[in-house]
């Protein structure tokens, strides 16, 4: 396998969309916030679609409370992002494994042909070892096909009739815990700040996170007390003492090993992996 591609900064992005599709509110600002960040920095349109509605990610809260308070937390971090626009489509979280993923493909299909990116960035459905949430893998199933079903006019001609026209992604990034294959690294140490802040948004995934931790603590004989003590404190209360060295700590080891300060790394494929056609018969326009 050759050495990652490095991206210190994105390309000028005037004119450019990227279509940012995930399974959960917080999934883009824990996972690549630094990358989404740098994007913004360079000029792109950054489109951040959630599928899930996330109404089970909280701990001591009514479904109610839980959609409301995410979908406010989900805009203040894309705010911190530069998010250009964010889109729900407010499936149920955690019971993608039962859904449609044809369904949910269409919707994406119409996104595409809406937004019309240059890149597409979701989960890697092909994702190593460490991928256990089955949301993450039906959305980058789905986006996936979605990328190829969007070039076709008989799928789904209903598009075509409200106005919309076929449309070909030409980069798709995928991430993961880790991404099946790492063949691009993104040097996030310009935007770490920026991510670390819009993570620190999303207060309640965060504390229902810390309870999960503090749960298999006990279970396994352990007691953290800095958990204890979060996961007693009010629900606005400030989680960055806890988060923020941990996700910091996460982009330097990332980064060490590709000798940066601090990194986010990814599976692109290009132009849908036909590279040798454009440097053979292609010319720039």
């Amino acid at each position: 396998m050759t050495d990652p591609v490095l991206i210190r900064r994105p390309e000028p992005g005037t004119d450019r969309v990227v279509l940012v599709v995930t399974a959960h509110a917080d999934d883009a600002a824990l996972f690549i916030g630094g990358t989404v960040a740098a994007w913004s920095a360079s000029g792109w349109r950054v489109v951040l679609v959630r599928v899930t509605d996330d109404r089970w990610d909280s701990v001591g809260l009514d479904e109610a409370t839980t959609i409301e308070r995410s979908a406010a937390e989900l805009r203040l971090a894309a705010e911190r992002l530069g998010v250009s626009e964010v889109v729900d489509l407010g499936w149920p979280t955690d019971t993608l494994a039962d859904a449609s993923e044809v369904a949910l493909r269409e919707q994406v299909i119409r996104l595409i042909r809406t937004h019309r990116p240059h890149t597409i960035v979701t989960h890697d459905p092909h994702s190593g070892t460490g991928e256990d949430n089955l949301d993450h893998f039906v959305v980058g199933a789905a986006v996936a096909e979605a990328v190829w079903c969007a070039q076709f006019d008989l799928h789904h001609p209903e598009h075509l009739a409200d106005g919309l026209e076929v449309h070909g992604v030409f980069e798709q990034w995928y991430f993961g815990r880790p991404p099946g294959e790492v063949t691009h690294v993104v040097d996030t140490a310009p935007t770490l700040d920026q991510m670390v802040a819009a993570a620190a948004a999303h207060r309640t995934p965060l504390r229902n996170l810390i309870n999960q931790w503090r749960l298999q603590a006990h279970t396994g004989g352990w007691r953290i007390p800095l958990l204890n003590e979060v996961a007693a404190t009010e629900p606005d209360h400030d989680l960055g003492e806890l988060i923020d060295p941990l996700l910091r700590s996460r982009a330097a080891s990332t980064g060490a090993a590709h000798g940066l300060e601090a990194a986010e790394e990814f599976r692109v494929v290009t132009f849908g992996g036909m590279t040798e056609l454009l440097e053979v018969f292609g010319e720039q326009i």
